[in-house]
């Protein structure tokens, strides 16, 4: 077992180790136009979420999770603004970033959390831009999901709980990020309840946490959700040869047996974008209508006609 838990950790170690110099590779490809064009969107990026905050999800009462969320907390409790606070906070996280990652993931991050502490404070006076609280959960977190996506993008963070996880899954890889995520912003959001002794700002609060989340998912990975479909048929090259003429969809053979009839058969297997699955099935239809065939959604899928390489994993 010792020798199990050691193998694992040294993996562990290289992996992060991997992580880290492709990030610093990363970093020194970028000519001085392409560093300054990340700032600015940062900046800008900084701006919209300062605005989604201040304008719709602080005035309303809602604390939806992360450092925003205590902050918000926070600043019932301390006559400290929001912005001032989120920058508080964030500055011993920021340290433990630089510890674990390194200087140079960290300074575009600290440049992120400080646009949007300042912004967030500058915003702060104008009040709510509504006073429909649904409104302003879907609008606030809308716009927060969109700047989180474009400031990750470029490679910063926003800071808070997105280093305290990205820390946490270096040394305990097999817990779900999506898990951390949820399991932290339930509680801020429940005690939100508390300190604001209204439980119908923690609900629109947990709306508002799930809307960032769908937002921020269509953001960095976009909506390229596809369908995952094997065909098992004696129909098979028949089936293949519409597939490849009618759809122009790539196919692959997968070789397969039955069980009890110990006959061998191709499997077809395909990837294809959810508007053209109405052809896949009626071509399957018309060809071989006793045809077995499994659909299953396909959330992420690289290669050609879908995502490079590594490009675009956040």
């Amino acid at each position: 077992m010792k020798e199990k838990s050691g193998h694992i950790a040294t993996e562990e170690k290289y992996l992060a180790e991997m992580e880290q110099e492709y990030e610093k590779k990363r970093e020194e490809k970028k000519s001085v136009k392409q560093i300054l064009l990340d700032y600015v969107i940062i900046t800008l990026s900084s701006i919209v979420y300062a605005a989604g905050v201040s304008l719709f999800i602080d005035p309303n009462n809602m604390a939806p999770g992360g450092v925003t969320g205590i902050a918000i907390i926070l600043n019932r409790i301390v006559p400290l603004e929001t912005g001032t606070l989120i920058l508080f906070i964030n500055i011993p996280i920021i340290l433990l970033g630089v510890w674990k990652f390194g200087i140079r993931f960290i300074v575009s991050t600290f440049y992120a959390i400080a646009m949007t502490s300042l912004f967030t404070n500058l915003f702060s006076p104008l009040g709510a831009a509504t006073d429909d609280i649904l409104l302003a959960a879907l609008v606030g977190s809308a716009l927060i999901a969109v700047s989180i996506g474009s400031i990750f993008k470029r490679g910063a963070t926003t800071g808070g709980t997105d280093i305290i996880i990205k820390c946490l899954r270096l040394k305990f890889p097999h817990l779900k990020t999506g898990a951390l995520f949820f399991m932290t912003d339930v509680c801020i959001v429940a005690v939100s309840g508390f300190i604001f002794r209204d439980i119908d700002s923690a609900l629109y609060a947990g709306i508002a946490v799930i809307v960032t989340a769908v937002v921020l998912d269509v953001v960095l990975y976009g909506r390229d959700g596809a369908k995952l479909v094997y065909i098992i048929s004696d129909c098979q090259e028949r089936i293949t040869d519409r597939v490849l003429a009618d759809l122009d969809v790539g196919v692959t053979h997968l070789s397969g047996a039955g069980a009890y009839s110990r006959k061998e058969k191709k499997i077809i297997m395909c990837v294809v974008k959810k508007p053209l699955m109405p052809r896949i099935e009626e071509i399957v239809k018309e060809e071989d209508s006793d045809a077995f065939m499994i659909i299953t959604s396909a959330t992420e899928i690289f290669g050609e006609g879908y995502k490079s390489y590594f490009s675009e994993k956040i």
